[in-house]
């Protein structure tokens, strides 16, 4: 018997202009399958998923049915749906309600009624197998992004769930935290027979891992098949969703038609490494580097950070211990590093939100402390935080649109003109809380653009964007820069930071440890860098991105 049936399953949010959010959905999910669903940011990933479980389902007109376990999901019990059906959010904030580590992994069980003895056991069998005894007894506000994402997911499989179902869990973790929490989920999988559904924007880690991919446009099914066969869909369906695709997918389908025998598509990095083994194993390649720009001096710095100090209680650890960095003016520089190092801290002092207790931070040659109430924020600096309904106030995205603007035709060709470049134009009457994470990103960008500044700091810009818009959003940038503006990103992303950014710091310990060009930063890296690169460092030197590798390849063959 199948876990869930979905049966011409069509929904539309009250109010909503955008038609049907689901429209006809039909899809089986097997006991024990592993299904990954993808799709552009607002295709319908989460409303599906939300739908799997009755009292996360949105409000709205449904139409269809679901099945769970071969009967209606809705005459489950709250009881039999808390305990069979476990769901990890994409914020961990969002779902942590306790004040200790230990108490949340037994807040869930508490809530059914277990008895004490049954909770102790599965407390300690979950705090043992995610690697959680260091921090057992610690508040779950000191914890990192990955650990509250961890301790969410440990929290969940103490009640022994039948089905996991994941949206975009990994979308606040550093690349190496999330790679070793979807390790996890995949154990899990393997090891108890759990069933994992999972949305998710960066594939690399779960397409491998998937028994079937489902693929979400315009609130349809449109594909549902085993991973080689979907990509293959893709690529020749000319689909905006291949550019989605793992690294080694991409470059597999760049070169196929050049080689005599292309063989199998990789997946995997370490399946893409042998393939590019197999392609030079009877000729050795002669050109083996890109051509590549040294680091050099700043030049005019539009940001100067001079050994900086902060912390956020008086007696607690420094957060920023001595840091320094340099800005320069029309530049776009990343600073990349693990969870809870300091990066969002460090924005945060940049724009006044943070007051170091030592050091300076100077604006564009102006000490920040020397500017006056309101001139930093006034067509000079800007920022987009990490959690883009921070920026929300009204209940619709062009009344907050609006109020970045001074009103009138001017302001309403403002909003209409950064919409169009942000793609929001469809979602304007919409509130902003029915987004998708994604097109929420989009939204808050467009509202921080309205604001005209000449230096913008973003955290986590890219979160929640699907890859198709990714590349916008790297046009948006490049329009920014050719006007004169700085940017300064905190981003996990490392695809994206090695394709589009100038210059990439690493943040580390409280400070950063080493500035330079993406391709040397990136290619003299083992584990913080990019999946092309990891593919072909036993062959190139210094190819981080899925162009590097096929130009290289072309040059050879």
């Amino acid at each position: 018997m199948a876990h869930f049936e979905i049966r011409n399953l069509s929904f539309s949010y009250p109010g909503s202009s955008r038609g049907k959010a689901l429209d006809n959905v039909n899809l089986t999910i097997e006991r024990g399958e592993y299904l990954t669903v993808c799709g552009k940011s607002g295709s319908g990933k989460t409303t599906l998923l939300r739908h799997l479980k009755s009292v996360l389902a949105p409000h709205g007109k449904l139409t269809g049915e679901i099945l769970f376990n071969g009967r209606p999901l809705q005459d489950a019990d709250l009881r039999t749906q808390s305990a069979g059906i476990g769901y990890v959010m994409q914020n961990p904030d969002s779902q942590i309600v306790t004040d200790k580590v230990w108490h949340e992994l037994a807040f869930g069980l508490e809530s059914l009624g277990t008895d004490q003895k049954t909770i102790r056991l599965r407390v300690a069998e979950m705090a043992s197998y995610f690697g959680i005894q260091g921090w057992f007894h610690r508040n779950v506000a000191e914890l990192s992004g990955g650990q509250k994402q961890l301790l969410n997911l440990a929290s969940i499989m103490a009640m022994q769930p039948e089905v996991l179902i994941l949206d975009e869990p990994t979308s606040q973790l550093d690349p190496i935290a999330a790679s070793d929490f979807l390790n996890t989920v995949r154990k899990i999988n393997l090891e108890l027979g759990t069933t994992i559904i999972i949305t998710e924007h960066r594939l690399e880690d779960i397409f491998h891992a998937s028994d079937r991919v489902a693929l979400m446009e315009g609130g349809r099914i449109t594909a549902c098949d085993t991973p080689r066969r979907v990509g293959d869909r893709l690529k020749y369906g000319n689909n905006d969703m291949f550019a989605a695709m793992p690294a080694p997918v991409q470059i597999y389908y760049s070169l196929k038609d050049r080689l005599k025998t292309p063989g199998e598509c990789p997946l995997t990095v370490r399946e893409g490494r042998n393939w590019l083994s197999g392609i030079f194993a009877e000729s050795e390649p002669t050109v083996t580097e890109i051509e590549k720009e040294e680091f050099g001096e700043i030049g005019v710095p539009a940001i100067s950070v001079k050994e900086v100090w902060y912390r956020y209680e008086k007696n607690a650890p420094d957060v920023l211990r001595s840091t320094s960095l340099g800005v320069q003016k029309g530049s776009f520089h990343a600073i990349v590093g693990g969870n809870g190092t300091g990066k969002s801290t460090m924005l945060k002092a940049i724009c006044g939100i943070c007051k170091p207790y030592r050091g300076n931070i100077l604006i564009n040659g102006k000490k920040l402390e020397k500017y006056k109430d309101g001139e930093l924020f006034s067509s000079n600096l800007a920022m987009l935080p990490q959690d883009a309904r921070s920026i929300f106030v009204k209940k619709t995205v062009r009344e907050d649109l609006e109020e970045m603007t001074a009103g009138g035709d001017e302001g309403e060709a403002a909003i209409a003109e950064v919409a169009e470049i942000c793609d929001i134009s469809h979602l304007l009457d919409t509130h902003p809380y029915d987004l998708s994470g994604g097109e929420q990103q989009r939204a808050a960008l467009a509202k921080v653009l309205l604001t005209r500044p000449q230096i913008l700091l973003m955290d986590e810009p890219t979160k929640g964007m699907d890859s198709f818009f990714k590349r916008k959003f790297a046009e948006i940038i490049g329009d920014l820069k050719s006007r004169g503006v700085t940017v300064l990103m905190v981003s996990h992303d490392v695809e994206f930071c090695a394709a589009y950014t100038d210059v990439v710091s690493m943040f580390f310990d409280g400070g950063i440890v080493t500035t330079d060009t993406p391709n040397s930063f990136f290619s003299r890296n083992s584990f913080y860098t990019t999946a092309a690169n990891r593919m072909s460092r036993h062959i190139f030197a210094n190819a981080i991105n899925n162009e590097d590798v096929t130009e290289l390849c072309i040059k050879n063959l």
